[in-house]
């Protein structure tokens, strides 16, 4: 059998997630998917084998450099790496603590650049990094510490564009609108409907949509872009009120 190209997905086990590692293994790449919830992964990881498609999982804390370090260092080279884990928390800045905002940044921005440097180091010409960003990064309410972060990894992104270029690394940003995850349906029912009612198409994204943004990000035939912010927001970057 052919040898599959390596691709790693954080936050693989569920949402976006899953979407993304569903679309990458069905676009041939064996998905290595990272998460803490080992059941969801091992899940994930057997409903792709039963297709015949590949991945496998690996539960780790993403905050720990130890274990970050020591996955990517024992995998074969990557050919893509997808930073997709993030934790969001919908709160009023008077009720953010330092604590929230240190979680968030470790979780959103800090693993981002883990991984990122531990696979450049192992990443030959071709590879690809996808970090996933968010609309919200150009503002919203009652996310002070969420927005903070996602700025940081589009700011990352530009950054990190530059440094591996000429090692032929290609590094994107997707930043997703309002999509249908269990992120959004934490939101009270108010907020959600507040947020649907700014949204150009009326309704919320799906998963697959980011999957797909991502799947052309890596693609082998996509070699010409770096450093680049995609939306795929249904058109709420377009302008409009934050709510």
């Amino acid at each position: 059998m052919k040898s599959r190209s390596l691709a790693l997905v954080t936050g693989g086990a569920s949402g976006i997630g899953r979407a993304i590692v569903e679309r990458l293994a069905e676009d041939g790449f064996h998905v290595v998917i990272v998460d803490l919830n080992r059941g969801l992964a091992d899940e994930l990881a057997s409903s792709l084998q039963a297709k015949g498609l590949s991945g496998e999982a690996q539960v780790l804390d993403i905050t720990d450099e130890t274990a970050v370090r020591g996955l990517v260092a024992n995998l074969p080279p990557l050919a893509a790496l997808v930073n997709n884990a993030g934790v969001f928390k919908d709160q009023p800045f008077e009720n953010c603590t330092v604590a929230d905002f240190r979680r968030t940044y470790e979780i959103n921005m800090i693993a981002t650049f883990m991984f990122a440097q531990a696979a450049v180091a192992r990443m030959g010409d071709g590879g690809r990094i996808v970090n996933i960003a968010s609309r919200a990064y150009l503002g919203a309410k009652n996310q002070l510490d969420y927005v903070a972060s996602k700025g940081a990894v589009v700011s990352f992104t530009r950054a990190l564009a530059m440094e591996v270029i000429a090692r032929g690394v290609l590094v994107n940003a997707v930043a997703p609108g309002l999509i249908d995850t269990p992120i959004l349906r934490a939101l009270t029912p108010e907020r959600l409907q507040a947020q649907l009612a700014l949204q150009p198409t009326g309704k919320a994204g799906r998963p697959e949509d980011i999957a797909n943004a991502v799947s052309f990000l890596v693609s082998p035939r996509t070699d010409f872009i770096t450093g680049q912010v995609l939306f795929v927001d249904g058109g709420k970057s377009l302008g409009g009120s934050a709510v």
